[in-house]
């Protein structure tokens, strides 16, 4: 796939299935995260691979903050399952340092940035991915548990696997909308 294809045709599929990438391609994900926009050449990202057994132990990891925050009853009861809906997950960290030129929110936006390439990486071998954040990428406890220190953020878990179905999502927006000239 080409690059100005992949950039206009990229979608985000939530249902996902086995198989999820393998080696080799998850090699390419991994290189395409590190390749984003780094200002001072910090690499304030730290990635977290989910497959198999540890997305029963993530979904102990989500159950546990859960009851420990007081979260609502349906948020408890779907904690467990959440790692479940793809075969595998990499869960992105914006690792905040302290640098006075680097300020928090770059370090952010360029863990943010590596998301996309992921996803971007993944698309384009043919797979599958969505990225999700919500209450579990706010949670203190899961933080916590990700060893997270507590100016970290974590910025997105990235689901990857096969699209169940195959749609292709027409065009939402148009250019026009969110573009002006000064």
């Amino acid at each position: 796939m080409d690059a100005l294809t992949l950039l206009q045709t990229r979608q985000s599929d939530p249902r996902l299935i086995a198989p999820g990438p393998t080696a080799e391609q998850l090699e390419i994900i991994k290189r395409a995260a590190i390749k984003v926009p780094d200002h001072g050449c910090i690499a304030p990202w730290r990635f977290i691979v989910v497959e198999g057994d540890a997305r029963n132990k993530l979904g102990d990891i989500y159950h546990q903050a859960a009851v420990a925050e007081n979260q609502d009853d349906r948020t408890i009861e779907r904690a467990k399952e959440l790692p479940l809906r793809s075969p595998m997950m990499v869960i992105a960290i914006a690792d905040v340092t302290e640098n006075p030129k680097v300020p928090r929110i770059e370090q952010v936006q360029s863990a943010g940035c590596a998301v996309l390439a992921m996803q971007q990486a993944a698309f384009a071998q043919g797979l599958g991915g969505i990225w999700r954040t919500g209450y579990f990428a706010q949670s203190p406890a899961v933080k916590a548990a990700l060893g997270c220190k507590e100016q970290d953020e974590i910025v997105g878990y990235l689901y990857l696997g096969t699209p169940e179905i195959d749609i292709k999502k027409p065009i939402r927006h148009k250019p026009e909308t969110f573009f002006e000239n000064l």
